[in-house]
């Protein structure tokens, strides 16, 4: 079962697939979050979770060149939290 998601403004969705990059520092995160996406089908939402505060920066650049959408990136101490709807 998928966990939902509050994006803020009252919309959720659901998480279909997560990956776990803690301890890992770029490009691994980009890396791993291109193949996730490569595999999932339009309208599902990957669910990210890293420590590399590069990622701030590498990831949207990522989703710039695959049309995918930033839903919300969360930070607690350190670890990073992103969510990431596939487009097309």
């Amino acid at each position: 079962m998928s966990e939902v998601v509050d994006v803020g403004e009252g919309a959720k969705v659901s998480v279909d697939k997560t990956i776990d990059v803690l301890g890992f520092y770029c490009p691994v995160p980009i890396v791993e979050a291109r193949k996730a996406l490569a595999e999932m089908e339009a309208g599902r939402v990957l669910e990210v979770w890293s420590d590399d505060p590069e990622v701030l920066h590498d990831m949207p650049l990522l989703l710039k060149r695959t049309n995918d959408v930033m839903l919300s990136i969360e930070n607690d101490a350190g670890e990073y939290r992103m969510l990431i709807q596939k487009v097309e």
